[in-house]
């Protein structure tokens, strides 16, 4: 990533809890907040809300370009999330993306599961196409950690969409690590897709203490280049 250009890409990244507390059950409400990093140097702020009431949920993400990048264009990506709150986990029902600059990005994803339909809406038109069990949005699936049966996991396999297109993702689960982000040191699983020649890859360190929230992702392209993104502020009411 050399030039401003690529610099906008950080953009689709995406109280306090003390570390010796640990989340044992659903959360009611989570706010927590990130930096997004490229060599150091922090472009880009998340703040995100999720909340649950009875068997629904919702999850909000605002992220907003700071220093060098919010001077050449200060976007502003608004995130929802929102579906059921299942014995699984999370099941959305809807998923939208939105630019302030940038319009002609904005996407959505609408998820029939009765007919096992998806609805995909971007600036390339609406369409409709099958539905893979499992599918998470691409807000929805850090949260779905929280939910999912990973301790004694080695891998992890799942589709997710964007509201362009749903794609597969598969990752290797390693369990033990440490990990140190401004808001503390934890404990964690390290989420990782393996390495492939000319592709993109994602590593993820999920906080046991939190309930395996996600706590750091490193996002590392095929030149090289790496997005970090590591949380800076967590509060939770049970």
């Amino acid at each position: 990533m050399r030039t401003i250009v690529h610099f906008i890409a950080w953009l689709m990244l995406y109280g306090f809890l003390q570390p010796a507390q640990a989340i044992t059950a659903a959360p009611v409400r989570i706010q927590a907040s990130y930096d997004v990093l490229k060599g150091g140097i922090k472009g880009v702020t998340i703040a995100e809300t999720y909340t649950h009431t009875q068997d629904r949920y919702h999850i909000e993400s605002v992220s907003k370009a700071v220093g060098l990048l919010a001077a050449f264009k200060p976007e502003i990506i608004h995130v929802t999330s929102e579906g059921a709150l299942t014995a699984k986990g999370l099941r959305p029902h809807a998923y939208s993306q939105e630019r302030k600059l940038d319009s002609d990005r904005n996407s959505r994803a609408d998820f029939d599961w009765a007919a096992n339909r998806i609805t995909l809406n971007d600036r390339a038109g609406e369409r409709t196409q099958p539905l893979p069990a499992g599918t998470q949005d691409r807000l929805s699936a850090m949260y779905q950690f929280m939910f999912a049966p990973l301790k004694k996991a080695s891998a992890l396999d799942f589709y997710m969409t964007n509201g362009s297109k749903v794609d597969i993702y598969n990752y290797l689960i390693t369990p033990g690590q440490s990990v140190t982000v401004p808001f503390g040191t934890f404990k964690s699983l390290y989420v990782a897709s393996p390495p492939k020649p000319g592709e993109s890859r994602t590593e993820i360190w999920l906080a046991e203490e939190l309930g395996h929230f996600p706590c750091k992702m490193v996002i590392t392209d095929p030149d090289g280049d790496q997005l970090v993104q590591v949380l800076t502020q967590f509060i939770v009411e049970p």
